[in-house]
């Protein structure tokens, strides 16, 4: 069985830079966000800061805290019969991983990326997301994500790399790390 990996972090921390590394060094990857655009899509909803988290939490209290990664795992099981290696991409919640690791066991391991609440709010202004917003919505987004169990998931994950400086070098750290599996 291949390994699947997943990576956690606050908002613009640097989960899909990270996620741009591995996919540069053939790796798939799978986002979880994906699967909440898809929704906010199906829906018919018009895109906003706020949407995205509504949908989210939508799904949750719906179907259940783990129902994004209920929905993944085919997904991510298919892509393992070509890959050494798939990524899962925002892994949010602690119900999330409890699915993943008891589907994989061993096999799974988590990797945060973080970096300061400044770093990641000028990262927001910066990319000019449709899920991001002024700074009301970048604190209401980081408490909605804490309260899915993120802050849990971060403190618990197997690896983690700060993303503080510059993209070159955390390209390099994220690439020493690789080549180590």
């Amino acid at each position: 069985m291949g390994l699947v990996i997943a990576v956690c972090g606050m908002p613009a921390s640097g989960k899909g830079e990270f996620a741009k590394i591995l996919a540069s060094r053939g790796v798939p990857v799978c986002s979880m966000g994906d699967l909440v655009r898809e929704e906010v899509k199906h829906l018919g909803l018009e895109e906003g800061p706020n949407v995205f988290g509504q949908v989210a939490s939508e799904l949750r209290a719906e179907y259940g805290d783990d129902v994004l990664a209920k929905r993944l795992i085919s997904e991510i099981d298919n892509k393992l019969t070509e890959a050494s290696i798939v990524l899962i991409e925002g892994l949010r919640g602690t119900a999330e991983k409890e699915v993943f690791k008891a589907h994989w066991g061993e096999s799974f391991l988590t990797v945060a990326i973080t970096a300061s609440t400044e770093v990641r709010f000028q990262r927001v202004l910066s990319r000019n997301r449709s899920e991001d917003g002024d700074l009301i919505s970048f604190n209401q987004r980081d408490e909605r994500e804490r309260g899915w169990g993120l802050g849990k998931l971060i403190d618990q994950s197997d690896i983690v790399i700060a993303n503080n400086d510059n993209i070159g070098d955390f390209n390099q750290e994220v690439s020493r790390w690789l080549d180590t599996l």
